[in-house]
């Protein structure tokens, strides 16, 4: 299937590795001109270059933290108009709400709540004087069936999701969609540093702890990035317009719930 977004421009953050980098690596592949955004310059270089040896796309790379204002200035400054826009934070550290501090919960809502409002906010109007837009938001399986160790990911995730259920019923007239991907185990670092806290919790080894993860799962298996990005660029597509404000749970069947 022709994806239909080819020459479209492109804002992937978080794309230096894990799920942002499968989004760029499906995006890029569909002729799509992509703007790689991460935190740590050696990384996103490798990734970027990666892709363009890849696809052949036309691949910018903009190393800055983009939970800040100087960030996300950056960031903009080299996509100004971008017709799709992937956000993506790393997810704030596992533990018992008990050790938490106000300033651990004003960290988690600025990087996985207020930075993707504040990139649609920046980023929406333009799409809609173009009648086309993309914006999809990585979240989280722990939206749908919260993880009792990862509270500051479901409560700051949770409140993005609600946010999106409303602004995404007001753009899509404008062929604008919104939508949240919410991805369950994934092999990517982030599964590792849960299926390392898990373990300490549990008094398991690391080897022990992936195990019973990995049988847990309806899938036998974790997903993969390739996999991740292909959805992702699906919701990016021509096809999707009809397709807005709806949380997609990618998490090979773990997920017991009928709704």
């Amino acid at each position: 299937m022709k994806l239909g977004i080819e020459g479209r421009q492109a804002l992937v953050c978080g794309a230096s590795m894990g799920l942002g980098f499968g989004c760029a690596q499906a995006l890029a592949a569909e002729g799509v001109n992509v703007t790689l955004v991460a935190r740590r310059a050696e990384l996103l270089e490798q990734a970027a270059a990666e892709i363009r040896r890849a696809s052949g796309a036309a691949v910018t790379a903009v190393a800055c933290d983009i939970t800040t204002v100087e960030g996300r200035a950056l960031a903009l400054a080299a996509c100004p108009q971008p017709d799709i826009l992937i956000n993506n934070a790393g997810g704030p550290p596992p533990g018992d709400f008990r050790d938490w501090q106000r300033s651990d919960w004003i960290a988690a809502l600025d990087a996985n709540m207020l930075t993707p409002i504040e990139l649609i906010k920046a980023t929406v109007d333009g799409m809609i004087g173009r009648g086309f837009g993309r914006i999809v938001n990585i979240t989280s399986s722990a939206v749908k069936a919260p993880i009792d160790i990862l509270g500051l990911s479901n409560g700051a995730r949770s409140g993005l999701t609600g946010f999106v259920a409303g602004v995404a019923r007001k753009t899509v007239q404008h062929n604008v969609t919104i939508n949240n991907l919410l991805p369950g185990p994934f092999d990517t670092a982030r599964l590792n540093s849960t299926i390392a806290a898990g373990a300490k919790a549990a008094g398991k080894t690391e080897d022990e702890m992936r195990e019973a993860r990995r049988l847990q799962n309806p899938a036998r298996r974790f997903g993969t990035v390739e996999e991740f990005g292909a959805m992702c660029a699906f919701l990016c597509s021509a096809h999707a317009g009809y397709l807005t404000g709806q949380n997609i749970l990618l998490d090979g069947g773990a997920y017991p719930g009928t709704f």
